[in-house]
């Protein structure tokens, strides 16, 4: 059985399957301000960062207190 590797960087599709998302709905999310834009790490070439990916699914990017 193979390990399979989390990318550092995952492009637009791969990170919206991290998030278990179309890419269509991921894109949606990202320019509404939900999630964060991917960065440009080369010209016209857009990745995202999982581990900041990770944090906002496990709750870990949020700062300060939530009140429910």
């Amino acid at each position: 059985m193979a390990n399979r590797l989390t990318p550092i960087l995952a492009n637009e599709t791969t990170t919206a399957a991290l998030l278990d998302m179309r890419p269509a709905e991921f894109r949606a999310l990202v320019a509404g301000g939900h999630l964060p834009k991917g960065r440009e790490i080369a010209p016209g070439v857009i990745r995202w960062d999982t581990e900041q990916i990770r944090k906002i699914g496990t709750g870990e990017a949020i700062e300060g207190a939530i009140k429910w």
